[in-house]
């Protein structure tokens, strides 16, 4: 695959340049956004190699915008005649006056991950060899193992942006993931325990034995954890979240809330509160795109426009949204670098990339031992979130009751219902061991998703309700 994704198409920028020129004058902004992809995943499950997959795609969109609206088109079709049809299409959003064209992002000499093609190497037969290695690993290990599931997944997406005034950046994206789930078997009682971890690199650092059989061995801790995991009551409680990947509760329940969208239209529970406390003091969150290697990491977004490590929220204080270029013109403020789609099939909305809470103070053995009756959530699955009112709800699947400030059991089935911005001035403990996540998150919005990273150092949060079995 060449590393200039219009090189793919059948013209070059000069033929297609007057097409977007005449689209898009007479418009705020605009952009032909073409794309080269390749990607491969391997599924072995229960013994046997249950699924794999190869897939290349090759499109483009265009778009217009004009105001508070845009046109878009988009196609496969590599021909010039495509993208004319589509310049005829995005350009009909252009009804009011004329408006003059913005210009465009900055450029930037910065390179966060190398241009490798994890999809060639390694080789297919290696990985196929390495996904039944983990599986003979984890049945061999542990004889109450019943089941394994390995997965092994990379990515290569070439994007090229192109500007009517000829400007043109180009990021070539690798992206990596290995995952492994457990099932074990105890008294005729299962539990699955899962482990992953990736990034934009190379695959080496993740398929190397200490890698692998560590998210191997996680995978079978947590499944066993499970297994003596006892039912717990509802009530309120005080809840302390470990470091790491229990960041997605932020993520979901405060993260959206500070893209610009959300803030623009009004429908944020933080909209219009710019300056306000929000939160508990010594609370600071980051967006930051500019993390080597990270899952959530670009060199630019998808408009072109350079990632930055945006703060969000300062000692509890509300100084920033993060932005695309739209709604940062119709807010009055400059865009961020999250301006992203999950393919030349999607339009740009503002996203985040590594969100993430700065450490504090506290240890977390301290913040442990301050519980009364409460819960240490290690870990999270899946969750719920009404963006406009922060209403989340999420299903713990490594947590431990808490009583005098020592740990009793594993319980299963708890939930954590709450409401970001409730909970954000409820952060009474920050702890001094900041973690990223290993690398496997995935975002949701607008019907796109795209890889993120969250983080965060341990929390303790007061009076959050938890959702019990017992």
């Amino acid at each position: 695959m060449s590393d200039e994704p219009i090189s793919q198409f059948e013209f070059d920028a000069d033929d297609v340049r007057p097409v977007l020129a005449q689209a898009l004058s007479g418009a705020d902004d605009g952009e032909l956004f073409l794309e080269t992809a390749a990607s491969e995943s391997l599924v072995f499950d229960d013994g046997r190699m249950k699924a794999s997959s190869f897939d290349t795609s090759r499109g483009f969109g265009l778009r217009c915008v004009s105001g508070e609206a845009f046109g878009f088109a988009h196609s496969s079709d590599p021909t010039l005649d495509a993208v004319k049809r589509a310049a005829e299409t995005a350009s009909a959003v252009k009804r009011g006056p004329a408006a003059v064209l913005s210009p465009p992002p900055a450029g930037t000499n910065r390179k966060l991950y190398d241009a490798i093609d994890p999809v060639a190497n390694p080789a297919f037969e290696v990985k196929s060899a390495l996904l039944q290695e983990i599986d003979a690993y984890c049945r061999a290990k542990d004889p109450a193992v019943v089941q394994v599931s390995a997965s092994i997944a990379g990515s290569l997406r070439s994007i090229s942006v192109l500007r009517a005034d000829g400007d043109m950046k180009t990021d070539i994206r690798p992206l990596v993931r290995l995952n492994v789930s457990v099932t074990v078997e105890r008294d005729g009682r299962r539990e699955t325990g899962s482990a992953g971890a990736g990034g934009r690199a190379e695959f080496d650092q993740w398929i190397a034995p200490d890698a692998w059989k560590g998210l191997a061995n996680e995978a079978m801790r947590i499944a066993r954890v499970n297994l003596d995991a006892i039912d717990i009551p509802a009530g309120v409680m005080d809840v302390v979240l470990g470091p790491g990947w229990p960041a997605v509760l932020l993520h979901e329940a405060v993260g959206h809330g500070l893209e610009g969208d959300f803030n623009r239209k009004g429908s944020s529970a933080f909209a219009g509160r710019m300056g306000e406390r929000v939160a508990s003091a010594g609370v600071t969150i980051v967006d930051d795109g500019t993390m080597e290697k990270r899952r959530g990491s670009l060199t630019i977004d998808d408009e072109g426009t350079p990632t930055e490590r945006t703060v969000l929220i300062e000692d509890g204080i509300l100084v920033g949204y993060m932005q695309d270029r739209m709604n940062a013109r119709l807010m009055g403020q400059k865009p961020t670098g999250n301006g992203r789609r999950q393919s030349y099939a999607y339009p740009p909305l503002p996203r985040m990339t590594n969100t993430y809470m700065l450490g504090g103070q506290h240890k977390p053995e301290e913040m442990v031992a301050s519980l009364t009756d409460g819960i240490y959530a290690v870990n999270f699955g899946g969750g719920q979130v009404d963006i406009t009112s922060g209403k989340f709800v999420f299903q713990c699947t490594e947590a431990y009751r808490v009583r005098n400030g020592k740990i009793e059991a594993p319980v299963k089935g708890a939930t954590l219902i709450g409401d970001g911005p409730t909970a954000l001035t409820q952060i009474t403990m920050i702890g001094d061991d900041f973690a990223m996540d290993p690398g496997v998150g995935m975002c949701g919005k607008g019907g796109q998703g795209v890889p993120v990273g969250v983080g965060q150092p341990s929390l303790k949060i007061a009076g959050l309700t938890v959702g019990g079995a017992a």
